[in-house]
């Protein structure tokens, strides 16, 4: 027998060729095949069948069959080569079929009076193999696991109905865009899906344990107990609308929200209410992975937080949070918080309540602050600093006037306001930052520090009164300034610094009067130099030690010059001088050296005064910076701080 077409509800076959015969034993032998078999309702297009076997009557005049069926082409390979069984009792109008294929199992039961509607029993199935039902109602697809399932099935001319339990074994599943996706997950619990209207919906409840997770910028490493989730969603052409959202893991995170994605996988909505999270337990599944993409890796963080987040493809909208005890630092000791306490509240829109929040400490990078309690409100999108913030810092205070902070914006100006720096302690400063100690005080005044864009610029300046002299730093600006590599631009200049001081600390060897200067153009990348035009004099002359020579002679690849011989000079300590000058241009990687006059022969580094007569050339006029680096470390690690 023949059909070009054949169709049952929810079923259509074309290119149908059958063949009946005695088998030799009472039965008949039965084989089916279709070209091309649609069940749009379970997503299967296209998909060839075909079916084998031996078709009987026992004693109760049920009908028998048992045989092998292939499917071709079907989603997740299905049924590619599996045992079939069939009954059909007429008296009992029912229809029962078991199919099997490996350790697969799956079990059918539907009246012959109403073949769209079905009792499902599933076990050990591939998810894979029911991506085609998956697909009619989201985008992602199944990439593994194994499922057992007790579903009822109705179908319909629009679309189908499914509904029972499940458990899930190792699952994966992902998404076009990336954004949705899981790992060796396992599950179970009670799932709907209803694709008879448009937008189609989706009902779980669900117990979670192990594997990961990925939901947009959430992503979670499960535990090995149950994590509750809850959610209901509406998919239309692939998009997602998860309108209800709750999980719940006991010891380390509890939400209800909500969340959106488009057709590609994109979220677009992410909202959390009832926030509680409770740490380090809530940053080691849920928290590691979002806070790295804001450049906080490997945290340590400990206490809990409470509040409520609400951002969209825009970006933030409101977010608010709470907390009696917070400790974090991370790995790489650019942030650290000691003892938060209180809290913040936030909206774009409107006028929110006044908060305070408070810390026993706070490091940011290298320098360490006391503690301190600041209070905000927030009003059309801004918090606002409401009072002056005062903070201890190295011995000073660094006392913030006004600030005013746009969380949600993304360009433009994000941040601004004013500060001042009082009584801070150079030598406790060194310390942080790795340098030799020396006494001084840093003090100063930023009228305007503006955060725009990914840069902060600070008008006005600072003033460190160090070596009995004064440095100066302006025209700041840090780009990056919470990234991997920030960059520091700023001009300085150095005025009537005592060069006693200055080099008994630096161990350079000693040299006497002062030194004025300039370092403009100067630009740091990580806290490394690499450009600046630094010109450095000393013009009121002064006194110079032997070592001193040599260390300026070694910094320049120069030279004692003529006039002065290598035996007279080890018969003197020190030499008189009249002028010091040395210049360095950086500029990739390379320094162009300069002094205070220069010939084909080199520049002059010491010109010097009285007998016996100094004069120090410089004959490199390009020296490469790993090396003058390396020179001036040299210099100053040498062997120890004169005395005289």
């Amino acid at each position: 027998m023949g059909a070009k077409a054949m169709e049952v509800p929810g079923l259509k076959l074309q290119d149908v060729q059958a063949q009946v015969g005695e088998d030799g034993q009472g039965g008949l032998r039965l084989s089916l095949r279709a070209a091309r078999a649609d069940v749009p309702d379970m997503g299967w297009k296209r998909v060839g069948v075909e079916l084998a076997g031996v078709l009987q009557r026992d004693s109760h005049m049920r009908w028998l069959f048992d045989g092998t069926a292939q499917l071709i082409g079907a989603p997740g390979g299905a049924l590619s080569n599996a045992s079939v069984s069939m009954v059909v009792d007429p008296a009992a109008n029912t229809l029962e079929i078991d199919l099997s294929q490996g350790q697969a199992q799956a079990s059918t039961a539907l009246p012959l009076d109403q073949p769209t509607h079905a009792q499902i029993s599933l076990k050990g199935v591939p998810a894979l193999w029911l991506q085609g039902l998956l697909g009619t109602a989201w985008s992602g697809r199944a990439t593994a696991g194994k499922l057992d399932a007790d579903m009822a099935l109705d179908l319909a001319d629009e679309g189908v109905q499914a509904s029972g339990q499940f458990a899930l074994t190792a699952a994966g599943f992902d998404t076009p865009g990336g954004t949705l996706a899981g790992q060796a997950v396992n599950a179970n619990g009670r799932l709907n899906i209803d694709t008879t209207a448009s937008p189609s919906r989706i009902d779980l409840d669900a117990s979670l344990h192990g594997g990961e997770l990925l939901l947009g910028p959430i992503f979670a490493r499960l535990p090995d107990h149950a994590v509750q989730l809850s959610l209901s969603a509406a998919t239309h052409n692939g998009a997602v609308d998860i309108n209800r959202l709750r999980v719940a893991d006991a010891d380390a995170l509890q939400f209800d929200g909500a969340m959106a994605f488009n057709a590609k996988g994109e979220w677009q909505k992410l909202k959390l209410d009832r926030l509680q999270s409770h740490f380090p337990a809530a940053y080691q599944r849920y928290g590691q992975a979002w806070l790295a993409t804001l450049g906080l890796r490997d945290m340590r963080v400990d206490g809990q937080i409470s509040g409520s987040l609400d951002m969209d493809a825009g970006g933030l909208r409101s977010f608010a949070f709470e907390t009696d005890g917070l400790d974090l630092a991370d790995s790489e000791g650019r942030l650290a918080v000691k003892g938060l306490r209180g809290g913040l509240d936030w909206a774009l829109d409107g006028e929110r309540p006044a908060t305070s929040l408070a810390w026993q400490g706070l490091q940011v990078r290298r320098l360490v602050y006391g503690g301190a309690q600041s209070h905000w409100q927030s009003r059309s999108g801004a918090l606002l600093l409401q009072r002056p913030l005062d903070v201890p810092v190295l011995n000073g205070h660094a006392r913030v006037a006004d600030a005013e902070w746009r969380p949600a914006a993304a360009k433009g100006r994000r941040l601004s306001g004013s500060l001042a720096f009082t009584g801070i302690d150079m030598a406790a400063f060194s310390r942080a930052m790795g340098w030799p100690e020396f006494p001084g005080t840093l003090g100063g005044a930023i009228p305007g520090l503006h955060w725009i864009d990914d840069r902060i610029e600070l008008d006005g300046g600072l003033t460190v009164n160090v070596f009995d002299g004064f440095v100066d730093v302006t025209r700041m600006s840090v780009q990056d300034p919470f990234g991997a590599s920030p960059v520091l631009t700023a001009d300085v200049q150095l005025n009537q610094l005592d060069l006693a001081a200055m080099t008994g600390v630096f161990d350079f060897g000693n040299i006497t009067g002062r030194l004025d200067g300039a370092i403009d153009e100067l630009r740091l990348v990580n806290w490394s130099p690499v450009a600046f035009k630094a010109s450095l004099r000393a013009d009121g002359g002064g006194r110079i030690s032997q070592r001193a020579v040599n260390n300026l002679t070694a910094v320049g690849g120069g030279g004692v010059a003529a006039g002065l011989q290598g035996a007279m000079l080890k018969l003197f300590k020190t030499f008189g001088y009249k002028r010091i000058g040395l210049n360095c241009t950086l500029q990739a990687s390379v320094c162009h050296m300069g002094g205070l006059d220069g010939d084909a022969d080199g520049y002059t580094i010491v010109e010097g005064s009285g007998l016996p007569h100094l004069q120090v050339i410089g004959h490199q006029t390009q020296v490469d910076w790993p090396t003058l680096v390396r020179r001036l470390k040299a210099a100053v690690e040498g062997n120890g701080p004169e005395v005289h």
